[in-house]
């Protein structure tokens, strides 16, 4: 049998768009409406304001847990113009935002019940981290886990993968990765996992289906 048609030792979950619901545009439609009146609008401001996989940027260092909440709503507003009272709205927004994805925590729920091994992997900041770990009693599927802010390494770098593979005990190649996020699925191909980017729980049951994975 192909290496890769060889069935799987672990399953690695992300979290935002994956397992909680992450739509930053959304996310600032309902905080800041005056300011996003057009999904243009929002997307252009929610770009600005977490600029999302940017090295060195405020939201990565915060996910990294380099720089405090507050320290990251003043860094925010400097850059953006925004007061830092709407900044600190949105910010505290964000964990009822993270609301689980209920067709994945299904999922996660039957391979859960088969035994398979499963993991996370996260780019997250403390206080949501903190938020999510103590509201979801279904986090408790996951054998293990690494956030961002606990290792001080962020997606797509190959360090958190390669210090999750050591934590968690696996072998890249025997271990399926899922994520929303293209950049994270390339590292993770580029280290031998087997990754399959996520659009929804159905299409990735059927990606990892038809791929013979799972």
């Amino acid at each position: 049998m192909a290496q890769d048609k060889v069935p799987p030792q672990a399953v690695v979950f992300d979290f935002g768009g994956v397992l909680f619901n992450w739509q930053p545009a959304r996310l600032i439609q309902s905080v800041l409406p005056h300011l996003a009146r057009t999904d243009e609008q929002a997307l252009g401001l929610a770009a600005e304001v977490f600029q999302s996989f940017v090295p060195g940027s405020d939201w990565s260092e915060f996910d990294r847990g380099a720089l405090t909440w507050d320290e990251t709503r003043d860094r925010i507003a400097t850059r953006t113009g925004l007061p830092a009272q709407d900044v600190h709205g949105l910010m505290a927004a964000i964990p009822p935002h993270l609301a689980p994805m209920a067709d994945t925590v299904a999922w996660l729920n039957e391979l859960a019940e088969s035994g398979m091994p499963l993991y996370f992997l996260s780019n997250m900041p403390r206080p949501y981290a903190e938020f999510l770990q103590r509201e979801h009693a279904f986090l408790d599927r996951f054998i293990s886990g690494v956030f961002s802010c606990d290792v001080s390494q962020i997606k797509p770098n190959a360090d958190i993968f390669e210090t999750a593979a050591r934590q968690f005990g696996i072998a890249p190649e025997r271990t399926v990765f899922i994520d929303d996020n293209v950049h994270n699925i390339k590292t993770a191909r580029s280290l031998g996992w087997r990754a399959v980017q996520f659009q929804d729980a159905g299409q990735c049951q059927a990606d990892l289906a038809e791929l013979g994975w799972l």
